[in-house]
């Protein structure tokens, strides 16, 4: 009785205590009511040391109450049209292109849940040009691609043999790449998505990348915005949630996450036993994100409105993801029975609706109203950037074809019957005799569909996605930055490190050029000796420097700027990528040239961020990749973690990027002087890696001749022909990097001591001369009436005597890549194996690549030919101190 008693005291109280909040919202509003329960919070705890529950979430309910909820601006009815048009396309266009070759695949159910989404934001928010002449970004999510395919065809912009084409690139007159892919559609996508989790951290920082570029005064500041459509599923990959704190830092109020939180992944539910959409709410408003949730549609406003004592919200709030998905797939019935059983109260509350009435309620991801008001709730937020949540079916709309279900991800075909469920579901006017081939429809261009359609494009100032070069080309860079090294250093030792960034700060006093380039580092500036350019052109920070660097009276302190030039991105190559690839792409994205330099542990890069670079690489990226303190024996006492002796190795399948591996300064020069001309005046599609090391060395002149400037270029030339004359004994050493420094000793003890003319070629891309061989013995193989084409590498080495011997700081496989083009046996030594703590002398010995193990390589090849004795290289073993029985380093 008494529990009975307290009980609805307790109910009676709540009431009053609601009923007195509900006074302080009519009368004062939001704002009063939350400062009152702030205060009502800091009182509690002061006086009574009453602790609220931590909660990083909020009730499982819509963001926007529908009385907050803004009209509506356009047709429903007609937008409804539409966007069943589009689900109908994209649906045949996977469809048939799997009845024509089975297993060619493609994505139906991705689409299917995302459709409003989309369609909400084509028709009243994507702008293709703003009021002040900017644009939106826009990441679409890769696997909803057909949608975006078949939208563009009804507004005519593909043609229907495209659609015929889907996943057959190779057809006649072309055919549409499975996934958003720059490279191979250069006229329609803009950025490539479908490795997943790349889409959200590169919207990110193209996000800080627009601020910076109107912080320093090369971009109006306007109204764009950057938008990235995910999937749930997405969001467990690291790159998806890894820099979200630098958005709300950066207070990116120009970034806009649409997550599509259908529940399931391609095997199962993304959070069966929890709650992804409070999951990825905790973790974004945790960040400083503002985070708009739509779960539910307006079918259950009633109902909520209803719900004074929050029987249902609670309700809603205790059931799992995996659950929610059976009720997908379930009868209205057992919905009832499982969600609304519960509670007497719970049943009570929808005893007026039919279990079909019940099976129909929309979830706020396919409600347009919902969606809209969530749209430009995000839009017109300012301060922090936001996230938008929405509740959808996987497969919406395919019924039993895969409506919620495990196997949807995977659906490519659809029976005669379920076609004739969606085209009915959808109405689309199709008739029975013709559904079986799944038949593509557009209705004529005069139609009401099309004219809604364009003209909302029209308003917005363009379609989306569209891809264009904005850019104008640069003009020639002065030759004046790179004369002083050609001339060498006289004997003075300086690292090629310090080189490049001698290089760059000439570059950056340039009136025309400097403005454009962008240096890119993640913590690791003082390393590579950069500091030097904090103050001359400052650290990039969206709010200056508010504090006094503890180093403000050196002469080189740490200084941020509002306008400052260097990305100084922190730890993490991942986001100096992105940034890299932001200002890579500006060409196009922006109309502006700027030129990245990302300069970082040459170690970190491929090796780490090797699917960010592919993606530069599909994006058409233009820049400067510098690999710092590289190679497996030249970085000293670092080891096995940050000896890099295969970057070059792992950049080789990238198509598009120029690798070099240059010894000396000149050669950077050439190849930095070369690599803006191409990229910038003439506009190819390329990017360069370089890699520039910390050993200070002496750095010769520049050979004369034209041949030198092509060589370098080209990756092969003769630095340095021998001077021994009247021998029979020759070889040909091929140096790159700091081993060439061990080349030249090799060469002076060869011909010193073992009577042998050693001519000296300096490699600076084994990558150029693989491609450039590969690409003659093509030819020649198709063309087999013709004359032959010759390798560069033949061409240079064909009048050469002797032996061949190649060294570098990278592994074997490098040299041993054009090996097939050296008139005869090539000797590679390289750096195979784990890295090791200890100077650069003994890591040479333990690789194999120091001037001794050079000779020996030598002599073993002229023994190996019957040039000399085996009696002469047992002693040169001995003589050269060469212990015969050390571990190998490849696998020791």
């Amino acid at each position: 009785m008494a529990e009975t008693q307290t009980n609805g005291l307790e109910v009676l109280e709540t009431r009053e205590w609601l009923d007195s909040l509900d006074y302080v919202l009519s009368k004062g509003g939001p704002e009063r009511a939350g400062r009152l329960l702030q205060q009502l919070s800091l009182h509690a705890k002061r006086a009574a040391g009453v602790n609220l529950p931590f909660t990083a979430t909020t009730p499982y309910q819509n963001t926007i109450a529908s009385e907050q909820q803004a009209p509506f601006p356009g047709s429903q009815e007609m937008e409804r049209r539409i966007k069943s048009l589009v689900r109908w396309n994209a649906l045949a266009m996977v469809v048939r292109a799997n009845k024509i070759q089975e297993g060619i695949g493609g994505h139906i159910s991705t689409f299917a849940s995302a459709a409003t989404l989309y369609e909400v934001a084509f028709n009243h928010f994507l702008q293709a040009q703003t009021e002040t002449g900017d644009r939106d970004l826009i990441y679409f999510q890769g696997h909803a691609a057909p949608g975006i395919y078949a939208r563009a065809y009804l507004e005519g912009r593909i043609p229907r043999q495209k659609l015929e084409h889907f996943r057959r690139e190779l057809k006649p007159g072309g055919g549409l790449s499975s996934y958003p892919h720059p490279w191979l559609m250069p006229d329609f996508w803009e950025f490539p998505t479908v490795s997943m989790g790349l889409g959200p951290i590169q919207a990110i920082y193209q996000a800080r990348f627009i601020r910076y570029l109107e912080n320093r005064g090369l971009k109006l500041s306007t109204g764009g915005k950057v938008w990235a459509f995910l999937g749930d599923g997405e969001m467990d990959e690291p790159e998806s949630l890894g820099s979200i704190t630098l958005a709300s830092r950066e207070r990116l109020d120009n970034l806009i996450f649409v997550v599509n939180c259908n529940l399931q992944r391609l095997d199962g539910p993304v959070r069966g036993n929890g709650k992804i959409i409070q999951e990825l709410e905790a973790i974004f408003r945790g960040a400083g994100w503002n985070v708009i949730k739509v779960i539910w549609g307006g079918d259950w406003d009633t109902l909520i409105g209803n719900d004074r004592d929050g029987l249902l919200v609670k309700r809603m709030g205790e059931i799992s993801d995996g659950q929610y998905q059976k009720y997908f797939v379930e009868s209205g019935a057992y919905f009832r029975h499982s969600f609304f059983g519960t509670d007497p109260r719970l049943l009570k509350m929808v005893e007026h609706f039919s279990d079909e009435q019940l099976a129909r309620m929309r979830l706020g991801g396919h409600d347009p109203i919902k969606v809209h008001a969530a749209f430009k709730a995000a839009t017109e937020h300012q301060g922090a950037p936001t996230i938008i949540l929405a509740k959808t079916i996987k497969g919406y709309g395919l019924g039993e074809a895969g409506e919620g279900k495990n196997i949807t991800h995977q659906q490519k075909k659809l029976n005669d019957d379920e076609l004739q469920m969606f085209r009915s579901r959808f109405g689309i006017p199709i008739p029975d005799a013709e559904l079986h081939d799944a038949p593509f429809y557009r209705p004529a261009d005069d139609s009401p569909e099309i004219t809604y359609m364009k003209e909302r494009r029209k308003q917005l100032g363009g379609y989306f996605p569209e891809r264009k070069v904005r850019a104008k080309p640069i003009q020639p860079i002065s030759e004046s930055h790179f004369e002083e090294f050609y001339k060498g250093t006289d004997g003075r030792e300086v690292a090629t490190t310090m080189v490049f960034v001698r290089m760059l700060a000439k570059l950056l006093r340039d009136p025309e050029v400097g403005k454009l380039i962008v240096p890119i580092i993640p913590d690791e500036a003082r390393t590579f000796g950069m500091e030097a350019l904090f103050r001359q052109v400052g650290i990039y920070s969206s709010v200056g420097q508010l504090y006094e660097p503890v180093d403000m009276d050196t002469l080189l302190y740490y200084k941020e700027a509002k306008d400052g030039q260097i990305l100084e991105e922190g730890i993490t190559e991942a986001g100096s990528m992105c940034s890299f690839i932001a200002a890579g792409t500006a060409y196009a994205n922006h109309g502006i040239n700027t030129i990245p330099f990302f300069i970082y542990y040459s170690m970190f890069g491929f090796q780490r961020i090797g699917d960010l670079i592919w993606a530069a690489a599909d994006m058409r990226t233009r820049g400067f990749l510098i690999g710092g303190t590289a190679g497996r024996t030249t970085l000293a006492g670092e080891g096995l973690q940050h000896q890099d002796g295969h970057s070059h190795v792992l950049a080789l399948p990238v198509p598009n990027l120029l690798t070099y591996d240059p010894a000396f300064a000149y050669e950077i020069a050439v190849i930095i002087q070369d690599g803006i001309k191409r990229m910038y005046v003439d506009q190819e599609s390329i990017f360069y890696y370089l890699t520039v090391t910390n050993e200070p060395l002496p750095m010769p002149e520049m050979p004369h001749g034209p041949e030198i400037h092509d060589g370098i270029l080209k990756g092969l030339y003769r630095f340095k022909a021998s001077e021994k004359k009247g021998t029979k004994l020759h070889a040909q050493l091929f140096g790159s990097g700091t081993i060439m420094f061990e080349v030249l000793k090799a060469q002076e003890i060869l011909e010193q001591r073992y009577g042998v003319a050693a001519d000296v070629w300096s490699v600076t891309s084994y990558k150029r001369l693989y491609v450039d061989g590969n690409d003659c013995e093509r030819w020649n193989m198709l063309h087999p009436g013709d004359t032959p084409r010759a390798p560069y590498v033949s061409r240079c080495l064909k009048d050469a005597p002797g032996v061949f011997v190649a060294a570098s700081d990278y592994m074997k496989v490098l040299p041993e890549s054009i090996a097939k083009w050296v008139p005869r046996t090539l000797v590679a030594l390289g750096t195979d194996g784990f890295g090791r703590s200890e100077n650069r002398a003994s890591l040479r010995d333990f690789f194999e690549v120091d001037a001794k193990h050079i000779v020996l390589a030598t002599l073993s090849a002229l023994a190996r030919d019957k040039q000399i004795s085996i009696e002469i290289l047992q002693k040169a073993i001995k003589d050269l101190g060469i212990n015969q029985e050390k571990l190998n380093p490849a696998t020791s």
